[in-house]
């Protein structure tokens, strides 16, 4: 039993629960502060606290102080009770549970005895008891409302105490203060699941952009999946770092979820680029592979050949010199046709050499063996872009900002745009499309830079190369990092706080992950290669 001062007190506390409430962000911690509000206002000895899911009460929190027990929320003990029905399997409601019928009704039930109570099933209750020794004593079920009227949990409290410390009967001011605040708690977890339901909304849309993209080409929606998991990774990585430039950089989890975002639209310009020019596997792709004309050019070639031996214009010995010179040419094409990181002088000094060859056309006029595109397109020196498409493909950044910085983003999204807008900038302000320098650049917008570049070494579901291993990846990044492509502080943390191991771990085949000589490892002091050497050496990775 409580006085009328106490509860005049408590009237203040109320307020103060509800402004808490309406500011409290994460769910499991809403509820836990809710039921812990409601036992602390009743003085109860215990409680629990359900959610309506469908038609089922499920535990969402559970307290006792007599027995210890500290389960569901943000803090305690996972609960593996099942759900409570609601409904009986006769589909007739359940209105002998008292928690299902205050569900059901919406209708307060305060008990003082559940072994006196009438009306109410309290058999799992005694049978509790006697296994705990326990004596469940005085009830008070409370439903939750939202502001349609809809219940959407219940509260229940068990054992109020009175003033000299005994069972008591939850008195009336005691039940309507505990009525005020399922009302208010009511409201704040309805506004916590609109949030949460407007994220996950929100979140599905960005899937769908990606999706999307991944319709068009298989090869980018693994990287639209893979950039935000690694950009977290080494995020996380620069936030629990406790040395160097970056150990006063902390992270808020309103600032992870921003970086989440803007990692899964970090691409979303994409969108807009010709599936040709993404899905380009080789330098002679267009809409189709143009090797396939080329060789049929050779294989008109051969046939000259052949029949210059029939007509004994030439000998058998000429003959087999011109069909291996061919073979060996188309072969030559062939290779030059798939992209690599470098081709050499000599190389192009062939393809010219193969280009300035002679042949008949179908329209039988002779005519350069290459055309000047195909020509320009197997002497791609990097990949199997030209520098036009090369061009179209780094336009996916422009759209990319574009269509982020027309969005009203909300203020705890504002910085998705640049996030997401600067991971093809460079230290050094020669990246695009801004030409951003580190000091314009934000730590987010950073990190991300250097887990698109890690991604993309690493993938092998690309159409123009093979996945790199760990050693060969981490070698082209630390060429980067010297090279003021990446920022070398969150290259540091990639190393030293194992990000790269850990990505591998959960995207990389084990073929691809391979040992590493840190001391072959650009970029990396010969202090850092030592430290990393030996922790190898202990297998504490």
């Amino acid at each position: 039993m409580t006085t009328d001062a106490t509860i005049l007190s408590r009237l203040e506390v109320l307020n103060a629960i509800g402004v808490a409430l309406s500011h409290e962000r994460d769910l499991p911690t809403l509820l836990e502060r809710i039921l812990e509000a409601a036992r602390e206002f009743a003085n109860a000895d215990g409680g629990t606290l359900y959610r309506v899911q469908g038609d089922t009460l499920v535990f969402e929190v559970l307290r006792n102080h007599s027995l210890g027990y500290f389960m569901g929320g943000k803090h305690g003990q996972p609960i593996n009770f099942p759900p409570l029905p609601m409904y009986l399997p006769d589909g007739q409601p359940n209105h002998g549970m008292v928690v299902a019928h205050a569900a059901l009704t919406g209708t307060t039930v305060n008990i003082p005895d559940a072994y006196a109570a009438e009306g109410y099933d309290f058999s799992g209750t005694r049978a509790f008891d006697a296994k705990t020794g326990y004596r469940s004593q005085s009830f008070l079920t409370v439903p939750m409302k939202d502001h349609d009227g809809r219940v959407i949990g219940v509260l229940q409290l068990i054992n109020s105490h009175n003033a000299q410390g005994a069972v008591d009967a939850f008195s009336q001011a005691e039940q309507q203060l505990v009525e005020s605040l399922a009302s208010q708690a009511a409201i704040a977890l309805n506004n916590r699941q609109l949030i949460v339901q407007l994220e996950t909304l929100f979140e599905a849309l960005i899937k769908l952009i990606n999706t999307a993209i991944d319709e068009k080409s298989p090869y980018t929606g693994g990287h639209c999946e893979r950039v935000p998991a690694l950009t977290n990774l080494l995020a996380e990585a620069a936030s629990r770092t406790t040395i160097g430039p970056l150990a006063d950089f902390r992270m808020s989890e309103a600032d992870r979820y921003e970086l989440k975002i803007a990692g899964l639209l970090h691409d979303c310009g994409k969108i807009t680029t010709p599936v040709h020019v993404v899905d380009k596997a080789t330098k002679l792709q267009t809409l189709y592979d143009r090797i396939g004309l080329v060789d049929t050019r050779f294989e008109v070639l051969l046939r000259d050949a052949e029949i210059a031996l029939l007509k004994g214009e030439i000998d058998a010995d000429a003959h087999a010199a011109r069909v291996a010179e061919l073979q060996a040419d188309r072969e030559f094409v062939r290779l030059c046709n798939t992209g690599g990181e470098f081709m050499a002088d000599d190389k192009v000094v062939a393809i010219q050499r193969i280009a300035a060859r002679r042949w008949r056309g179908p329209d039988g006029s002779e005519q350069a063996f290459l055309t000047d595109e195909e020509v320009d397109n197997l002497c791609i020196r990097r990949g199997t872009l030209t520098a036009a498409e090369r061009d179209i493909i780094n336009h996916h950044i422009v759209m990319t900002i574009r269509l982020l910085e027309a969005l009203p983003w909300p203020a705890h999204l504002t910085q998705v745009p640049e996030y997401a807008g600067g991971h093809h900038e460079r230290m050094d302000g020669k990246g695009y499309p801004r030409g951003l320098t580190r000091e314009q650049m934000s730590v987010p917008a950073r990190v991300m830079g250097i887990a698109d570049i890690f991604e993309a070494l690493t993938a092998s579901d690309r159409p123009y190369k093979p996945g790199k291993t760990l050693s060969e990846s981490l070698t082209i990044l630390g060429r980067m990092k010297l090279d003021h492509h990446v920022d070398p502080d969150l290259f540091e943390v990639f190393l030293r706080e194992q990000v790269y191991l850990d990505y591998a771990r959960q995207f990389l085949p084990p073929a691809q992950i391979d040992a590493i000589d840190w001391t072959r490892i650009p970029g990396v002091s010969p202090e850092l290669a030592a430290e990393l050497t030996a922790r190898d050496a202990a297998g504490t990775n």
